[in-house]
């Protein structure tokens, strides 16, 4: 079958999770990292006093905690998330934080993962080559409004995507069915015409095959997938990669080119 279109996850996939500062974001450089945004500014307007370590422990507890209840919701926001993954954490210190702390936590952590999150050097050549070749392109991706677009502007992707869905938009998260059916819509390409590239098994690959898509799981060594500590995951995908670029020989093949 020939691959007509292919929708992308958006972090892990057009994006790195490897932010150059340890791959799991552990360590010190981990904390350093997560401190210079909202925790950071979270920690010091409670006057929280706690090592760096300690503060690493109970950010990853809380971020596990958290993530495997919002990992298996059909829907949800990240604003969300990052809330109720700060309430657990400050429980820990004996601490809770009111409605304007979490606001400015949530636009803090916003600014810094945009300023942060890495695009794959790869990402602009493959998708210009993909683009090249007729093949229509999207973002599907479990993210809201305010971090997807800003994302794309950033990066220059508008002119190389023909359309780009957020959960928030489609009121559902990957796995559920309901935001692939969402993409298609806006794309008029049915499921045999699409290859689902992402990096995450549960979200995008069981996904996608619970819609008979094709799918490409893109694997980075050492990164730990969000949002899926945890769940038992049995999903296999069509072709698995390294980089974006080899989309562009599975295309070839595929379309006979």
């Amino acid at each position: 079958m020939q691959i007509k279109g292919i929708f992308f996850d958006l972090g892990g996939t057009l994006f790195s999770y490897n932010y150059g500062r340890g791959a799991k974001g552990g360590g010190a450089a981990g904390v350093q990292r997560r401190m210079a945004g909202g925790l950071g500014y979270v920690i010091q307007t409670l006057g929280i006093d706690a090592e760096p370590a300690d503060i690493g422990t109970a950010w990853g507890e809380a971020n596990r905690h958290v993530g495997q209840r919002y990992g298996r919701e059909r829907y949800f926001l990240h604003r969300d998330l990052f809330r109720d993954t700060m309430h657990h954490f400050l429980a820990e210190f004996g601490h809770v934080a009111d409605d304007h702390l979490l606001a400015e936590f949530h636009l803090r952590q916003r600014e810094a993962l945009l300023d942060g999150l890495p695009i794959r050097e790869e990402c602009h050549e493959a998708l210009s080559e993909l683009q090249q070749r007729g093949i229509y392109l999207s973002i599907v991706s479990n993210i809201d409004d305010d971090y997807l677009y800003p994302l794309v502007g950033k990066y220059g992707l508008g002119h190389l995507l023909d359309h780009c869905t957020s959960s928030e938009e489609a009121r559902s998260c990957k796995p559920d069915t309901e935001i692939f059916h969402y993409a298609l819509r806006k794309s008029g390409l049915t499921t045999r015409d699409v290859l689902f590239v992402g990096d995450s098994l549960h979200h995008d690959i069981a996904g996608a095959d619970a819609m008979g898509m094709r799918s490409a799981r893109i694997v980075e060594e050492g990164i730990e997938t969000p949002l899926t500590h945890g769940l038992e995951i049995t999903a296999e995908p069509t072709y698995v990669i390294s980089d974006l670029l080899a989309l562009v020989g599975i295309v070839d093949e595929s379309n006979g080119g």
